[in-house]
């Protein structure tokens, strides 16, 4: 699972996203930008009210039209990847400064296995070579279910209250 990102990261993307909001005549509102530090400072994976919802405990006043509208801009301009893990929601994470990795999705619970294996970079390597493509990213999930039945009970009874994918 990602870690929340160091203060130099999040100062990164935030000039990515004013040069990108900049460049698109968008509007550089502080919501936006409030927006983006949430996600840079949570951990794994996120849904738009996860967000909206951490917002407004923490006392930040940002309408739920405004996180969704800041997260296409985000996913347009690279810094956050959208996922849709089998079901019709889709979840976010942060996607610069991030090694690629892919995922392994629960079809119980819908917990989410992040892993990285070199391997799966060097058939993507491959692939390129064979097919004549520059391959530049890629998304990968594995479907199954956990081994560890208890845990994922737990999980499936905290989906019913709302609470997030991870």
């Amino acid at each position: 699972m990602a870690h929340p990102a160091h203060e130099d990261t999040i100062q990164l993307v935030k000039e990515i996203f004013r040069s990108y909001l900049k460049e698109g005549n968008q509007r550089q509102t502080p919501e936006r930008f409030m927006v983006l530090e949430e996600i840079y400072r949570a951990d794994g994976h996120f849904d738009a009210d996860d967000i909206f919802f951490r917002m407004q405990e923490a006392g930040t006043r940002v309408s739920r039209a405004t996180v969704y509208n800041t997260l296409d801009l985000l996913v347009e301009c690279g810094l956050v990847q959208k996922q849709q893990f089998g079901k019709s929601q889709y979840y976010y994470e942060r996607a610069y400064a991030y090694q690629q990795h892919d995922h392994i999705i629960c079809n119980e619970c819908g917990h989410v296995l992040e892993f990285c294996d070199p391997r799966i970079g060097e058939i993507q390597e491959m692939l390129g070579k064979i097919h004549g493509m520059n391959i530049e990213s890629h998304s990968l999930h594995f479907y199954g279910t956990c081994e560890d039945k208890e845990a994922c009970d737990k999980r499936k009874a905290g989906l019913k209250k709302g609470s997030l994918v991870n």
